[in-house]
C-alpha cells in the first residue's frame, strides 16, 4: 500500500512536526512505531515492515465488523455514487430512516435521535438536553470515565483530560462506579443528568455488580435527574445484547452511540432519547445543529451496521465467542473482566497493563492498555472473528506468558 513518506522515520518525523510530538516521542520510548497499511476483516499490516497484527482494540470498538466489512464499505459505496453530505438544514429520507431503525432497537423507549460525528459531540448533546428540560446544571459521572474530549463532555470525565485546560465547571462532579450508596447522597434536586458506561472501558472494564444500573435508574426516576447511559463502545453488540444497558433492564432516557455505528468506514454518531427530551429539543428546533451530523453516506453506514448486528445469528455469535475466548484465558496470570467481548485483563501490578500490552503487540496482537487503570489491557477483538481467528489470538496471548 503506497505510503505519503517513503521510510517509517520520515513518518514519525512529519508526524511529530506537524501533528504530535508527544504522541511520537511516547511511542518511539515505547517501541510501538507502527502505520497501518493495508488492513482487511481482524487484521492490519505495518506499512513499512509488513508485519500482520490482529486488532483487539480495534479504535475502541469502531471496527467492531472488522476492517473494512464488505457489506458495509458496499453500502458507502452505493450512497457515494448518488450522493454527498446532504444539508443539515433540509429534511432527510436517510437520516430519518436511520434514526427509526435505532429508535426501533429500544424498543421504542428513545424515540428522538440527534446525529452527530463524534462521541463528545453526542454526549455534549446530551448534557444540554438534560439540563434544557430539567431546568437544572448539575452532573454526575464515575470517577475515572471518560466521554469525549468536547466541553461538556470532558467536565463530566476524568481529571486528566480536563485539568490541562483549566476546565472545572461548576456542579459537575464525580463519584466512585458501582458505588449506589455515594451516587445516592450525590444526587440531589439541582441534579440534571446522571452520566454511566455499562462497562467503563477507560476505567479498566470493571463489571458492576447485581442491581446497580438498577438502583442507579431509581435513583434518577424519584429525583427528577435524567439517566445517560454511554453505549459509545459498549452498544451494537458488542456486550451480547444490543445495547449494554439491556443487561439490566432497565429504561435510560438517553443512550448516546458511536464509534462503531460507522463500520469502521464513514464517521457517524447518534444521541437517542426519550419522548420528554425529544419535545424540549422540538421547541428549540435550531438550538443545536451539526453540519456534517448525519452525512448521508454515514446514515448509509449505520444502516448497514444495523442490518449485520440484528441478523438473528449475529449476537448468539458474540455471547459464543466471549465463552470462547474466556475458557481459552483461564489460567493465565490476570483477572478476565468481561461481558460479552467487552473484556479487559487486570493484572495485580499497576502498570502491568502497559507492559502486557507491549508483549501482546509485539506477539502480533494489537491492544492497548486502559488510561486510567494501567494495570488493565482494554482486549476488544472484532466481533466477526472465525473459531479459527478466535483460537489464533489466544494462542499467541497464551504464548506470551508460556
Amino acid at each position: 500500500m503506497p505510503q505519503p513518506y517513503p521510510t517509517l522515520d520520515a513518518t514519525y518525523d512529519a508526524f511529530a512536526e506537524h501533528v504530535s510530538p508527544g504522541k511520537v516521542a511516547q511511542y518511539r520510548q515505547m517501541g510501538m512505531e507502527i502505520v497501518m497499511g493495508e488492513r482487511d476483516g481482524a487484521t492490519f499490516t505495518d506499512a513499512y515492515c509488513g508485519k500482520r497484527y490482529y486488532n483487539c482494540h480495534g479504535n475502541g470498538g469502531v471496527f467492531n465488523l472488522g476492517h473494512r466489512n464488505p457489506r458495509v464499505l458496499a453500502a458507502v459505496q452505493d450512497a457515494l455514487s448518488v450522493l454527498d453530505i446532504g444539508n443539515h438544514h433540509l429534511v432527510s429520507g436517510y437520516r430519518a430512516l436511520l434514526a427509526e431503525r435505532l429508535a426501533d432497537t429500544t424498543g421504542g423507549s428513545l424515540p428522538g435521535v440527534v446525529f452527530g460525528v463524534s462521541g463528545g459531540e453526542a454526549m455534549d448533546l446530551a448534557i444540554k438536553a438534560a439540563c434544557g428540560a430539567t431546568g437544572r446544571t448539575g452532573v454526575i459521572s464515575a470517577r475515572g470515565g471518560y466521554h469525549g474530549h468536547t466541553g461538556l463532555a470532558v467536565a463530566a470525565g476524568d481529571p486528566a483530560y480536563r485539568k490541562p485546560f483549566g476546565i472545572d465547571l461548576a456542579g459537575f462532579r464525580q463519584v466512585p462506579f458501582d458505588d449506589l450508596a455515594a451516587l445516592e447522597s450525590a444526587v440531589s434536586d439541582v441534579t440534571a443528568a446522571v452520566i454511566l458506561e455499562p462497562v467503563p472501558a477507560t476505567l479498566g472494564m470493571p463489571i458492576a455488580g447485581e442491581g446497580y444500573f438498577e438502583g442507579v435508574a431509581t435513583i434518577c426516576r424519584e429525583r427528577g435527574a435524567k439517566l445517560v447511559i454511554d453505549e459509545v463502545q459498549t452498544g451494537l453488540g458488542r456486550t451480547g445484547r444490543m445495547w449494554g444497558y439491556q443487561h439490566s433492564g432497565i429504561e435510560p432516557d438517553v443512550v448516546v452511540t458511536g464509534k462503531g455505528l460507522s463500520g469502521g468506514i464513514y464517521p457517524i454518531t447518534a444521541t437517542m432519547m426519550s419522548g420528554e427530551l425529544q419535545g424540549f429539543l422540538a421547541d428549540y428546533p435550531f438550538a443545536h445543529i451539526s453540519t456534517y451530523g448525519g452525512a448521508e453516506p454515514g446514515c448509509a453506514a449505520g444502516l448497514a451496521v444495523l442490518e449485520i448486528v440484528q441478523e438473528p445469528p449475529f449476537l448468539a455469535r458474540v455471547v459464543a465467542l466471549g465463552d470462547r475466548f474466556a475458557a481459552g484465558m483461564s489460567g493465565l496470570p490476570f483477572t478476565l473482566r468481561r461481558r460479552g467481548m467487552m473484556m479487559g485483563f487486570k493484572f495485580e501490578q499497576p502498570d502491568a497493563g502497559i507492559m502486557a500490552a507491549a508483549m501482546f503487540i509485539d506477539a502480533g496482537v494489537f491492544a492497548v492498555w486502559a488510561g486510567n487503570d494501567t494495570s488493565v489491557v482494554q482486549f476488544l477483538p472484532p466481533l466477526v472473528l472465525t473459531d479459527d481467528e478466535a483460537d489464533d489470538i489466544i494462542a499467541r496471548v497464551r504464548g506470551v506468558f508460556a
